[in-house]
């Protein structure tokens, strides 16, 4: 029997206005489930929870028994905010109940992720510019904020950093301190977080060039470098990361999309390593698309493998399976999730493709 993965995939199921000014007319209906077969990449659907409004980002807990998803609202339950929903997943069936929900404090919340020791939850409300931090309850709900904080500032686009967007958070790799790329300010604003009370301390923040607008970061796995993509002036920015303080330097500034001959509007998104820190890819909403990079181990350096079309529209979010075998697009904008197998040089080759309504979010992992 092959083995498999599940991939659960977040959409949106109402209209949403993004930052841009565009509404996206949202066609889920939920939370979808999905499997993998790692001996073939096929994907199909086979699992569903319906119901849940707006499940545009999703983590599961590090043992798998708990999934959270931002509601990404600018209203719940007469608050102007929107809301994170807690579910447990069944061992046997991974079906999903809703354990609880929690307001976020600010509106369109469009990120979550769980801290290293799992004691805590972390929400960046995007249109708002914030971040919300919650305690996990021994049966995986969530207990009320533990802390919100409200980012200030703004940047030099007109359209886009009138004022602040928290995007996402990351953890370093020893779990010691939080970075939020804010998108409105062009910082990767730091913090170091008391696992004990749940608060956050303000620490050295990374400034970006202005205009760069950093969403999303993420670590090599041997904790000594960290890659940043900035959505609107499009590079990935190579750093090392100093773990005594939490600092960066930065290293490189590379293209996140190489094609002369595109001249419609591109902007970035997605970022991912391989688990062997040998290749990182990130992708292109425009230009629907994924680059790839090789990253030197030693001087985390990156040099340029190629671009590949990500047979689709809007690459909002993409993932790496466990194994280091398949990548998995979600495209938004088309309605369907696409699987490329790794070669060993990097380069991605087509696999299939299946349908999903307005996709957002894919989270894969290990069956068993």
């Amino acid at each position: 029997m092959s083995k498999k993965e599940t991939v659960f995939v977040g959409t949106y199921t109402q209209p949403i206005l993004f930052g841009t000014g565009q509404i996206l007319q949202g066609k889920g209906k939920g939370i979808y489930r999905y499997e993998l077969d790692l001996d073939t990449g096929a994907i199909e659907q086979v699992g569903f929870t319906p119901d849940v409004v707006n499940p545009s980002y999703l983590v599961l807990s590090d043992d798998h028994k708990t999934l959270y998803a931002v509601n990404e609202l600018k209203k719940f339950k007469d608050m102007e905010c929107g809301s994170i929903s807690a579910f447990s997943v069944d061992s046997a069936t991974h079906m999903l109940t809703l354990l609880n929900q929690q307001p976020t404090g600010g509106t369109d919340p469009c990120h979550v992720v769980v801290s290293k020791n799992g004691t805590h939850v972390f929400v960046a409300n995007f249109m708002s510019g914030s971040v919300c931090v919650y305690p996990v309850q021994s049966d995986g709900s969530l207990g009320e904020a533990s802390q919100f904080i409200q980012h200030e500032g703004y940047s030099v686009n007109p359209k886009r950093q009138r004022g602040p967007h928290a995007h996402s958070t990351t953890f370093s790799p020893d779990g010691r301190f939080a970075f939020v790329p804010d998108l409105g300010i062009d910082k990767l604003v730091a913090y170091e977080p008391d696992y004990t009370t749940g608060k956050l301390a303000a620490t050295d923040s990374f400034a970006t060039l202005p205009g760069a607008g950093p969403r999303h970061c993420v670590f090599h796995p041997n904790g000594k470098f960290c890659y940043l993509t900035n959505e609107l002036d499009c590079t990935i920015y190579a750093m090392r990361y100093n773990a005594a303080d939490g600092t960066f330097e930065k290293l490189q500034s590379v293209p996140l999309m190489m094609d002369d001959s595109f001249t419609g509007e591109n902007s970035g998104a997605d970022i991912q390593i391989t688990p062997d820190g040998h290749f990182l890819y990130g992708s292109n909403r425009g230009h629907n698309s994924l680059i790839c990079y090789k990253a030197d181990t030693e001087t985390g350096l990156l040099c340029y493998v190629g671009m590949t079309d990500c047979h689709g529209g809007v690459p909002r979010n993409f993932a790496i399976d466990p194994t280091g075998r398949y990548v998995i697009v979600a495209n938004q904008d088309t309605d369907n999730l696409v699987v490329f197998s790794i070669g060993i040089d990097g380069v991605l080759t087509y696999v299939t493709e299946t349908f999903a309504p307005t996709p957002v979010c894919v989270r894969p992992y290990l069956l068993g």
